[in-house]
């Protein structure tokens, strides 16, 4: 921290107080007062005084309310959340929040979208999943509103494995194999097909319903012809065998093969994980029969 740059901004803050507290004969003292008041978060920024640079921010986006300058009010609750970003999380949602209402309300609805997965991401690391797919959910929804699908699909994908994680799978399903369908389109995007659909099934492995498991995997090869000859849909249908036959130990041969080749993320070994101790349970139980 400087203690110069900081002494600097509680000077200019003490001159925007005194301005709100006098008369204005000319103009408008919330003007002045919003104009020392920046100056103020500018010095505070300089000197690495976080804390005092939000309060500023606050203080200059009320002044901006009083004047009906809402998109400048917007403005300056992001930037007092992005100073409590460094030292305060709760206090950078809550004012991000603020900015948020306030360009939904004056229809920004680009910059509403972009501030909308800025708490998402805040709410993620976190680890508030629920709280991380509400915002990614709205997200998605504005970017689809404005058009910008690749952003759209980037805060579904997330809703999608959040949702897994927290055992809502069906949600999940339905958000892989809609991206998948869409991505069969985009000469782009095509090369993606496989691993939303590798995602998909490994969902549907984790419901326990071989009978879903097969009629998915028909359906993901009407989807895409070439998904039957991949090493995707081969590890799918082994595992959704094994599970048929509750072997865990052909399931995890499985997972081995496909692994030596290439490497399985921490969510689909998470996910998969899940599936084995299903397995190992059902195993468990016939034994105490027999």
């Amino acid at each position: 921290m400087s203690d110069h740059q900081i002494a600097k901004g509680e000077e200019f803050e003490k001159q925007a107080e005194k301005k709100l507290k006098g008369w204005a004969f000319f103009g408008s003292k919330h003007e002045d007062a919003a104009d020392l008041y920046e100056k103020a978060a500018n010095f505070y920024k300089l000197g690495k005084s976080w804390d005092q640079a939000g309060a500023v921010y606050v203080k200059l986006a009320e002044c901006f309310l009083k004047l009906d300058s809402k998109h400048e009010a917007a403005n300056a609750y992001a930037d007092a959340g992005h100073c409590y970003k460094k030292t305060n999380s709760a206090e950078c949602t809550t004012r991000l929040e603020q900015a948020l209402d306030l360009f939904m309300e004056i229809g920004r609805l680009g910059m509403s979208a972009r501030y909308c997965k800025e708490i998402a991401e805040l709410y993620e690391q976190e680890q508030n999943l629920e709280k991380a797919m509400v915002y990614y959910d709205k997200a998605a929804d504005l970017y689809q509103g404005e058009e910008v699908n690749s952003s759209a699909n980037q805060c579904r994908l997330k809703i999608a494995q959040y949702a897994a994680e927290l055992e809502q799978y069906q949600k999940a399903i339905e958000i892989y194999e809609d991206i998948a369908k869409q991505a069969l389109n985009n000469n782009l995007l095509k090369y993606g097909v496989r691993g939303h659909l590798l995602n998909a099934g490994i969902c549907q492995l984790c419901k326990g319903d071989v009978v879903a498991i097969t009629n998915a995997l028909e359906k993901y090869q009407d989807l895409d012809p070439t998904f039957a000859g991949s090493r995707e849909y081969r590890l799918l249908a082994d595992l959704a065998a094994s599970l048929d036959e509750e072997d865990a130990g052909k399931f995890t041969d499985a997972i081995k093969e496909f692994d030596s080749i290439t490497k399985l993320d921490a969510w689909k070994t998470t996910l998969l994980l899940r599936v084995k101790e299903m397995l190992k349970a059902k195993e468990m139980e016939e034994d105490d029969l027999t």
